[in-house]
């Protein structure tokens, strides 16, 4: 694929919907295009700011935390692992919690719900302690988890 083929799909695909640049590294990558030229395709795709971090990173918090549940440390953590400055992170994550307020604390609470619906058999001792460890595996804070089970 020659750098002109390749930035204009990559444009394409930046155009529909948010990327970072580690998935544009990877798909070129894939279809084997040059390490030079891949460099050179991301440097334009920022130019042309077709790639934004920060766009990025609120874009990834805000879809993780509404359509799959994830708490703040998930998000952050998983941001962290595609190689985004710390910046952009923190900025998304507190944009997060200026836009949901006790949206946040609602999430957590109606999750905590579902799962407790499908524990049984459980004394409740069992019961909370499975409920946080499930909550501390979505990315929530054992603060956060704790008021959202004592509310219940």
């Amino acid at each position: 694929m020659t750098y002109d083929e390749a930035l204009s799909r990559m444009a394409a695909l930046c155009s529909t919907s948010e990327h970072c640049e580690s998935e544009i590294r990877e798909k070129l990558q894939r279809v084997a295009v040059p390490a030079p030229d891949i460099q050179r395709v991301i440097d334009a795709l920022y130019d042309g700011d077709f790639l934004n971090t920060a766009r990025y990173c609120r874009a990834y918090s805000r879809d993780q935390l509404r359509f799959a549940h994830w708490g703040r440390l998930k998000i952050q953590q998983a941001l962290h692992m595609k190689g985004l400055p710390d910046v952009d992170i923190r900025e998304a994550i507190s944009a997060l919690d200026e836009e949901l307020g006790a949206d946040y604390a609602t999430i957590l609470r109606d999750l905590l719900n579902q799962k407790n619906r499908t524990l049984r058999d459980a004394d409740d001792y069992t019961r909370r302690g499975k409920l946080i460890r499930f909550a501390a595996a979505r990315g929530f804070t054992y603060d956060e988890i704790l008021d959202a089970l004592d509310c219940c």
